[in-house]
């Protein structure tokens, strides 16, 4: 079993109950009162984190229209546009991040951004957050992973669009560069992702071949799918959140209100919880109703010498008497003694 990964006050591994990340992204709809609104929000709801992203439209790319620079027209949420216009729209300003850094830390939440260039990384260490986030995108970025891993902090790297070599050589270089504290993120990296392409099987084995804590990043509707991930390994779910999907924004239609994150938090502790050994058999809560299986008992006064029937012995409940099977065994034989109604069946009684 790969072991855990602490992070700030911490722990994150199959050992510990589900780690929620609340991913603001661009929800914030460019008012840093509703940015810090949503880390109250984050923190009533019950989350253990806020995600922020740090970039600029210049630091991902340059103001470019053309249709190498344009998302596809198709695109559920996004088509047509320039992916400069996209960013400008969607970033968190870089003063915003000490004040909400600062609003989710007097929460007691976890802090921390994706960065998505050098830049960002200074900014974020100038920050102490305690731990880094690789987008999926930027995954194949392996001088952004040597940066982060650099920093001695955790990182969580998210897998979406990713092939076996690719994530290889992300956690690599990670390691080679200093990261001692890994997790890996299951991804579907659509916005929104439909629930048929969640490949949710595929968790365990991202975790056996890298030997790490597995983690899911979710971009489908509601919590369905990141509880059925918490089932099969995820001991770290990151959701897109927002105040209320009707206020629109970037990523408002894939993104949970506080409600749901509530749900979330509560749903996948008790998916976790359930989760238990790979062994077959009675459970420490089932010992009640252990006492009360069918058995065979007496069920009317009898004397000695009087036959066993089915009238007079019966497969009832509680527990106690010789298995139901047996009556075969016991119909004809006669009591050696008087019993009275209600005794458990046994050999010593013939």
């Amino acid at each position: 079993m790969t072991r855990s990964v602490r992070i700030a006050q911490h722990s994150i591994g199959a050992g510990h109950r589900p780690f929620i990340v609340a991913e603001m992204s661009g929800n914030h709809n460019g008012d840093l009162k509703r940015a810090l609104d949503i880390v109250d929000a984050m923190a009533d709801a019950g989350a253990h984190a806020i995600k922020l992203q740090t970039y600029t439209a210049d630091t991902l790319t340059i103001d470019v229209d053309s249709p190498r620079f344009r998302i596809g027209d198709g695109h559920d949420l996004w088509g047509g546009r320039s992916l400069y216009e996209l960013y400008e729209q969607a970033h968190t300003p870089w003063d915003w991040h000490a004040p909400i850094f600062e609003r989710a830390r007097e929460h007691g939440l976890v802090a921390f951004s994706s960065p998505f260039d050098a830049t960002a990384i200074e900014l974020l260490e100038s920050l102490d957050v305690p731990a880094y986030k690789i987008a999926s995108s930027e995954l194949v970025d392996l001088p952004l992973i040597r940066l982060a891993a650099a920093t001695g902090k955790p990182l969580i790297i998210s897998t979406g669009m990713a092939s076996v070599g690719e994530i290889d050589a992300a956690v690599t270089a990670a390691r080679q560069a200093g990261c001692e504290d890994l997790i890996v993120l299951g991804c579907t990296a659509s916005y929104p992702a439909a629930p048929e392409d969640g490949n949710l099987r595929a968790l365990p084995l991202l975790s056996s071949t890298f030997d790490v804590p597995v983690g899911y990043s979710d971009h489908t509707p509601g919590i369905g799918v990141p509880i059925a991930a918490v089932a099969l390994g995820a001991c770290l779910i990151e959701k897109h959140v927002t105040l209320s999907r009707a206020d629109g924004g970037v990523d408002s239609a894939f993104s949970l209100e506080p409600d749901e994150v509530r749900g979330l938090v509560v749903e996948s502790e008790r998916a976790w919880q359930s989760l238990g050994t790979a062994r077959i058999g009675p459970r420490p809560g089932e010992r009640e109703g252990l006492r009360f299986r069918r058995s065979l008992f007496v069920v009317e006064d009898v004397r000695a010498g009087q036959a066993v029937t089915e009238h007079n012995v019966r497969s009832i409940r509680p527990a106690g008497g010789l298995s139901p099977d047996a009556f075969e065994s016991v119909q004809g034989r006669t009591f050696a003694e008087d019993v009275a109604r209600g005794t458990p069946v046994t050999w010593q009684l013939f």
